[in-house]
């Protein structure tokens, strides 16, 4: 039997200094074939190459993935600074009607990192462009030397509302996570329920009130690992298992997003 398809969205780089690429880390493959049990397909992010309605038909499902340019501020009527860092317009343009469209018609995706900013920025949200430069924040991003198992090592708990949405799904109140961004939520878009925090305040677990289908989101990157992860493996399960409903036709929930 074919398994469903999760589209990866995938991220522009320069290659060798000169040869433009679309590319997607490895680790968002093997956490979507391995632990979601669906098919891996990267996405070329851009609108010259891809259509939402394109992609609503293709795929049965989505991944947001992180990336290092940001959500261009004026996707939520603020403008460019410095400290917004670089962008991927091209991105925007398809992601954020993207999950639009997808919560209207109970598409499951998932958001991480830049795909969690992305869906509170589609939702009418807006960012901050620097959590650490808060009063009260810690630093959240990335440390710079390392290897990628100290960069990607757990930093941090984020804690889950009682009985919400990511208790059911972890089946613990708290859950340590590793933590490589910069910005984070400021205001909070439209339908948008914060279900979990990091312990200065940062909204790191989300979810679309009343949306029919998979919409969890999450600040960290639990594609690390997911197979082993405790944290990871039931999240990447669960949106697997909302991915194949999806394909085959169901319009049952396997979780209920109305808290």
């Amino acid at each position: 039997m074919a398994r469903p398809v999760v589209g990866i969205i995938g991220n522009s780089y320069i290659m060798n200094d000169q040869y433009p690429t679309h590319a997607g880390g490895t680790m968002n493959s093997d956490a979507v074939a391995n632990v979601s049990g669906c098919l891996p397909l990267l996405i070329p992010a851009d609108p010259r190459y891809v259509s939402v309605d394109e992609l609503l038909d293709v795929c049965d499902g989505f991944l947001l993935t992180g990336g290092r340019p940001n959500v261009h501020p004026e996707e939520y009527g603020e403008s460019a600074t410095d400290a917004h860092g670089d962008f991927d317009r091209a991105r925007d343009a398809i992601t954020l009607p993207l999950v639009r469209a997808c919560v209207d018609r109970g598409q499951p995706f998932m958001g991480i990192c830049r795909g969690f900013q992305e869906v509170n920025v589609a939702m009418g949200g807006t960012l901050y462009p620097e959590i650490r430069d808060l009063p009260g924040r810690m630093n959240h991003r990335m440390p710079p030397d390392g290897t990628l198992e100290e960069k990607f090592a757990l930093r941090h708990v984020v804690r889950l509302a009682d009985e919400g949405v990511f208790h059911q799904v972890f089946k613990a109140s708290e859950v340590m996570t590793n933590t490589l961004h910069g910005q984070g939520l400021k205001t909070v878009g439209q339908r948008v329920v914060v279900d979990g925090h990091a312990p200065d305040g940062t909204p790191e677990a989300i979810y679309i009130k009343d949306a029919p289908g998979f919409t969890l989101s999450v600040q960290w990157h639990p594609e690390w690992d997911a197979i082993n992860d405790p944290v990871s493996r039931p999240l990447f399960e669960a949106f697997g298992a909302a991915v194949r409903g999806w394909a085959a036709g169901s319009d049952t929930q396997l979780i209920q997003q109305s808290a």
